[in-house]
């Protein structure tokens, strides 16, 4: 019988990027990327571990800007284009590299990897991929949960209420529309917290949320499990705490297994190696060198800029060791965690953003997948959903959390400081008139209606962490302030119009064709009857 348990909870989350304006745009490689790297090996790993009847349970959030772009029939149609441009690159390196076969072997694989990610999209899956996620839910070995609306962070709104009502709603009613249930919990941005945010949860029925571990730990009073039991909030959700030292055999850039010299060395991509009359046909119509998903080194040594040719299957085998490594630590901390709680099983919480295990961390899935494996030869470690667990155990410590997020520093400066602070007052601004023409007007319909929807669109794709994010990192900069300014721009001028009564319809269809995240937005969701 166990004595403790595991919960693996994986973050997918993209900001919304989509541009049918341009024949193709650098950002959704973001998207494209992330399908090929790491959902559909998810889903790989899912299938193979089914079929071998191994016990698996993992959590998995999948953000409304996420599943509106792996729904939208151009992006699909794109990526498709985008698979086949690497498809047919992959056999041209094969021919290559036919006498070469230190590098060969790597060329074979690749050719293999985006051939088998192209059956999964197109065949297996019919260009839907959720689809597949939705199946292993629906069996009860994927516990899927909702984001906020567009990835917003809660506390630096908080000042509008309904406009934390409105990220939290929209992200449960989008959650229903794909998934056909209502969602158990919920992963606030950035797992940023702030005292009472928990009373918009409960509203909505969410039973759980996570914090990072210094969320709980600093909490008051003191949590009698510390991290390894969720505490209850004064408004009755869970609140479940990041656990440090699962975490930081993965996360940490000094001792994590991904800096393995075996693995796959991300930085150095064949799309700046190769010839550039080579490699065009395959970049952007801009021509610009970009990366290309196909390595053919190791990491070797992080400190040496020469690096040794990668070999996948030493690479596949020092992923098992690791994962074997990883659950025999979690054995020894649940048998420790154990002797301390009595009667109280722990629950060892690790979660981590989904791009980590394949986009990042190339042989990451192969390390998901023997994690669970490993864990089926022992009886000390069992894995378990977050809502598995609180129905087993329903009695818990009721705990007030402090503000916190699991950012550097792990509080908010990493979205407000010296980089980005400038956007708040635009972005408080507009939460401002999206509450004022909400509460405006009851009962719209007709074109109305769809202004007042799209307003609300236009707000929640600015709210986006992504964009301060990026800021306070200094990669993309420009990309990400314009994206600020044209939503709120287009909320000032569509609101503009709406309390002129002089709507632009050809304008307005134009608009909602660019920007049609969530169909069955409800404008309504902002108005502060709904608080």
């Amino acid at each position: 019988m166990a004595k403790g348990y595991l919960s693996m909870v994986l973050h997918a989350h993209l900001p919304y990027v989509r541009h049918p304006e341009y024949n193709d745009f650098l950002e959704e490689d973001w998207l494209y990327e992330a399908i090929t790297e790491t959902y559909i090996p998810l889903l790989d790993m899912f299938e193979r571990l089914t079929n071998d009847n191994v016990h698996w349970n993992i959590t998995m959030t999948m953000s409304g800007t996420l599943l509106n772009m792996l729904s939208d029939s151009l992006l699909q149609e794109r990526y498709v284009r985008h698979l086949n441009k690497m498809i047919e690159f992959t056999e041209k390196e094969v021919h290559r590299l036919q006498f070469e076969p230190v590098f060969l072997k790597t060329a074979l694989h690749n050719e293999a990897f985006f051939k088998r990610a192209r059956y999964y999209y197109e065949e297996k899956y019919n260009r839907n991929i959720i689809n597949g996620f939705k199946k292993f839910q629906d069996m009860g070995k994927l516990e899927i949960i909702p984001v906020t609306a567009t990835h917003g962070f809660l506390p630096l709104m908080k000042d509008y209420p309904e406009a934390v009502n409105a990220q939290v709603e929209m992200a449960k009613i989008d959650y229903m529309r794909f998934f056909d249930r209502e969602p158990k919990g919920m992963w606030l941005a950035e797992c940023a917290y702030y005292k009472g945010q928990d009373a918009v949860l409960n509203k909505h029925g969410i039973r759980y949320f996570f914090v990072d571990s210094h969320g709980i730990l600093f909490g008051e009073p003191r949590p009698v499990y510390g991290i390894y039991a969720p505490v209850y909030t004064k408004n009755g959700v869970a609140a479940f705490g990041r656990d440090i030292e699962s975490s930081e055999q993965v996360w940490s850039a000094e001792i994590g297994y991904p800096g393995d010299g075996l693995y796959r060395e991300f930085h150095k991509d064949a799309a700046f190696d190769l010839d550039y009359d080579y490699v065009k046909p395959y970049l952007h119509e801009d021509g610009v060198r970009r990366n290309m998903g196909i390595k053919y080194y190791s990491i070797t040594d992080k400190n040496t800029k020469i690096k040794a040719p990668y070999d996948p299957d030493k690479a596949y085998n020092r992923a098992k060791e690791h994962a074997y490594n990883f659950i025999y630590n979690r054995t020894k901390q649940v048998e420790y965690l154990k002797s301390l709680m009595g009667e109280r099983d722990p629950i060892i919480v690790s979660p981590y953003d989904a791009e980590l295990y394949g986009h990042w961390w190339y042989e990451g899935p192969t390390f998901l997948e023997w994690i669970f494996r490993a864990m089926n030869e022992q009886d000390i470690v069992k894995p378990m959903t977050p809502y598995s667990y609180l129905q087993e155990f329903s009695r818990n410590q009721v705990v007030t959390p402090t503000e916190s997020s699991w950012g550097a520093n792990g509080y908010y400066d990493v979205w407000v400081d010296n980089s980005n602070h400038h956007i708040y007052r635009h972005l408080h601004q507009g939460a401002k008139r999206m509450i004022e023409i909400a509460n405006m007007y009851q009962n719209a319909d007709g074109l109305l209606l769809r202004a007042l929807n799209q307003c609300g669109r236009e707000l929640m794709m600015a709210q986006t962490s992504c964009w301060p994010f990026i800021m306070f990192t200094g990669t993309m900069v420009g990309y990400a302030e314009k994206k600020i300014r044209d939503h709120l721009n287009r909320l000032y001028k569509i609101s503009d119009e709406i309390k002129n009564n002089t709507i632009n319809e050809g304008w307005l269809r134009e608009i909602e064709y660019r920007d049609n995240i969530f169909p069955n937005m409800d404008y309504t969701i902002f108005r502060t009857d709904r608080l």
